[in-house]
């Protein structure tokens, strides 16, 4: 939001310097982000002023050139060679001098410099309309007024205004501070405690008069739930024409385009007063009637901006009495607009619903100076106000007259709400007491009406132009932000708790794998919950009924809460191969939302997302290895080992996003599913590469750790390796080999392996072999030869009776 400091001073007398204002607004919550300056004309005419020509010459090597002599107030003239026909002795003349920097048409600048034209010295150059910028005539130098003293600078005489900007990061709660009023109001407050009182200044509307009443407007509210309150009154006989200097530099300071008087005054009054107003020509309003409704679903109105938008059945809108002029609070019509031709004006100041005005500006995506105020909530009780203000400036600029009286429909007058305010909680939440007077004078600077007083506290009446203070909590923070954070004392104590918390907190199981995952080579990744209604069509899992849908989206693809969490893992994998990073290990803790038939759920994830080659590009490396399944599902299991979780039975992956998956699960609870992404689902996302995506049920996971910690001695004894290669039919398992022989031996089997499988030639058909590592050990002795022939037996027998294998 942009503040112009010269506006500001219209409202509060002040003569402080820029930077000590914008201190004091950016220590009361207007945070001023930057201060410019602001010139009329570009450069100021810096460098330019009045010269009086003593003596015009021809120039002896040139027919179009005079060469000049001039006073320009520093005692000796200088001489300047002119192109200029009409340059005559006697003429008071704009004069750049040397140094000078002027601007052309496009605004690029150029500097004036001492030089020679045609042998003949040049010291300076006597200036056409053009080439000041103040105009566009190129026909002859400008003449000035004869009374003017060599030597005045050209911006006191051309009335070149300079102004100062701040632009303010406005937080969205603070409806009340936008514009130059609103500002001025947080200022006289902190002023106030700077024990600087200054009176707040605000436009007379005494003048307002009603000349006639020759253009009466029946005006019809129809909801006044949507419109509270809605103000008009109509003006005859102006002109349309181009603002004057005052004004169209006013909304030049803030970057606002002047487009004519009766436009520009709209605007100026809602910078000014924070009160959005509408001009309709009042010759287009058919049958003199303004009513206030919404339309029927599918009613087609076409905008200021030549776009014909299809309604809403919610949209509130201004119409006539055949059909719509504008969308109320957000954006007016085509057809009832201000042009050149337009001689009397019906003027709308209004309250409207800021919820309504806000759907309606989503729904349409609009977004509008007048929608943005409305729907944070505006001041109700100025309308008229603001109307009276607009209506006087509109007669200043384009005169006319007030040819109606005020219409005001304001059935239920909206109050400021009540709130009580002790003072121990504010001392409790400040950490510091501040005398009860002082509380009382920053409320009272804040417009906030003491209604009631006690030892005790005070019964306070907020205005209802402050819809963010409505708790005891934020009558406290306007009594800090206007007292001053930086004036609390700080504590010499520094109190701390200790609180117990389990090792199982979610939190800390989340930091023990994202550390485990970061030593692994991956990288976390945070995506945005909002996501696209569409991605659900991508898996039969998914269900278009079960979007959690927003009220007010951003956008259409940002309109549903993430069902899962694997299209946003896809979005970051395609943005990042589309910038030549194709290897990569992404993890992410997240929520996925289900609006199911008994209720809205969220569940907790971990995921894992693992592409492209296994190691970074080396010269050791001779060839890249791509990731695999088996890889990957080495991740997976890591993850379980490390929370503990070893009771655990392997399945087949239910979800249809994968052409090659599994899933672990204790019991009945799927504890996690992974596999490689469908071919069909990537090319949705551009991605010519396998992705790895694994689904960890968080919640199941965290359940299922136990807090406590078992371990064994390291046994003393040795182990022992025993390898068995193994011929089985090509369709059994190594997970069924691993559970016999388990089976077969409980007590010494450590370990099993496969560590070689081999198919094809010289073996028989529907064959395959199997190479199997078994580690025996007994924490309590050393193994002998006896013994490990005995288990390895059994072992053998229990794979060739379960399995038929066969040893190679």
């Amino acid at each position: 939001m942009r503040i112009s400091y010269n506006w500001l001073k219209q409202f509060i007398k002040l003569d402080w310097k820029s930077e000590e204002t914008a201190a004091l607004l950016t220590d009361l919550g207007l945070e001023v982000e930057g201060v410019d300056k602001f010139e009329s004309l570009k450069g100021g005419l810096e460098g330019v002023v009045v010269g009086h020509v003593l003596t015009c010459v021809q120039h002896p090597n040139a027919d179009r050139l005079r060469i000049t002599t001039v006073d320009i107030g520093e005692g000796t003239p200088v001489q300047i060679v002119c192109g200029a026909p009409n340059v005559a002795v006697g003429q008071k003349v704009p004069v750049a001098t040397i140094g000078t920097t002027l601007y052309d048409k496009e605004g690029n600048a150029f500097q004036i410099k001492k030089g020679k034209i045609r042998g003949e010295e040049s010291h300076g150059m006597i200036c056409a309309e053009d080439e000041l910028g103040i105009g566009e005539s190129h026909d002859g130098i400008m003449i000035l007024k004869e009374d003017l003293k060599p030597g005045t600078p050209a911006s006191k005489v051309f009335n070149i205004e300079s102004d100062e900007v701040f632009e303010i990061g406005l937080t969205p709660n603070r409806a009340d501070a936008m514009s130059h009023w609103g500002v001025a109001r947080d200022l006289r407050a902190g002023l106030a405690q700077k024990n600087v009182n200054t009176e707040l200044l605000t436009p007379s509307v005494s003048n307002f008069r009603i000349d006639k009443r020759t253009l009466k407007m029946d005006v019809k509210v129809e909801d006044s739930k949507l419109a509270p309150r809605y103000c008009g009154v109509t003006i005859s006989g102006i002109t349309v024409k181009p603002s004057p200097s005052w004004l169209q530099n006013r909304l030049k300071a803030i970057g606002l385009t002047p487009k004519n008087n009766v436009v520009d005054v709209t605007n100026y009054v809602l910078h000014e007063l924070g009160q959005p107003l509408h001009a309709f020509d009042a010759a287009k309003i058919k049958g003199n009637k303004v009513i206030v409704k919404t339309l029927p679903a599918g009613t087609k109105f076409t905008t200021l901006d030549d776009v014909e938008r299809t309604l809403h059945e919610e949209d509130l809108m201004i119409c006539d009495e055949v059909g719509p002029m504008c969308m109320a609070g957000v954006f007016g019509g085509k057809n009832s607009g201000v042009t050149e031709s337009t001689s009397s004006i019906f003027l709308e100041s209004a309250y409207f619903n800021p919820v309504s005005v806000r759907k309606t500006a989503k729904r349409h995506g609009l977004n509008t100076d007048a929608s943005f105020r409305f729907e944070r909530g505006i001041d109700p009780s100025i309308a008229e106000y603001a109307l009276k203000r607009a209506a006087l400036l509109i007669q200043e600029t384009a005169g006319g007259e007030i040819t109606s009286d005020v219409t005001d429909i304001y059935p239920k007058k909206i109050e400021g709400h009540s709130v009580l305010l002790n003072f121990s909680n504010v001392t409790r939440t400040i950490g510091q007491e501040l005398p009860k007077e002082t509380i009382k004078k920053i409320l009272v600077s804040l417009d906030i009406k003491i209604s009631t007083m006690s030892d005790a506290g005070l019964g306070l009446v907020v205005p209802a132009y402050r819809v963010d203070v409505n708790r005891e909590i934020d009558v406290i923070e306007e009594i800090l932000r206007v007292y001053g954070y930086n004036n609390i004392n700080f504590t010499q104590k520094l109190n701390a708790s200790i609180s117990n918390s389990s090792r199982t907190e979610d939190y800390k199981l989340q930091n023990i794998i994202a550390e485990q995952l970061a030593a692994l080579g991956f990288n976390e990744m945070m995506a945005n919950s909002l996501t696209t209604p569409d991605y659900v069509k991508l898996s039969e899992n998914l269900k278009e009924e079960f979007n959690v849908m927003m009220l007010n989206p951003l956008s259409n693809d940002l309109s549903a809460m993430r069902q899962s969490l694997l299209f946003s893992a896809l979005e970051a994998v395609s943005f990042n191969i589309n910038r030549k990073r194709a290897d990569l290990k992404l993890f992410e803790f997240g929520k996925s939302y289900h609006k199911m038939p008994s209720g809205y759920y969220e569940n907790k994830h971990l995921t894992l997302t693992v592409t492209g080659s296994r190691l970074p590009e080396s010269w050791t490396q001779t060839g890249q290895k791509p990731s695999d399944f088996f890889m990957f599902k080495g991740y997976v299991n890591l993850i379980l080992t490390r929370l503990g979780i070893t009771k655990i039975n392997a399945q087949p992956a239910t979800s249809d996003i994968y052409s090659e998956g599994a899933a672990f699960a204790s019991g009945n609870e799927v504890l996690v599913e992974f596999g490689t992404i469908k071919k069909n689902i990537l090319k949705q996302f551009d991605i010519k590469q396998d992705v790895f995506f694994a689904d960890f049920n968080w919640g199941a996971i965290i359940s299922l750790v136990s807090g406590k910690i078992k371990y064994t001695e390291i046994s003393k004894f040795p182990e022992v390796r025993r390898d068995l290669a193994l011929l089985v039919d090509t369709e059994v398992t190594f997970d069924s080999i691993y559970t016999i022989a388990r089976q077969a031996e409980k007590s010494l089997l450590k370990d099993i392996s496969l560590f070689d499988v081999y198919e094809g030639k010289n073996l028989p058909e529907g064959k395959k072999s199997y190479a199997v590592s078994f580690t025996l050990q007994d924490s309590s002795k050393t193994l002998t030869d006896e013994q490990i022939d005995k288990i390895m037996g059994k072992i053998r027998q229990s794979l060739e009776k379960e399995t038929g294998a066969q040893l190679r």
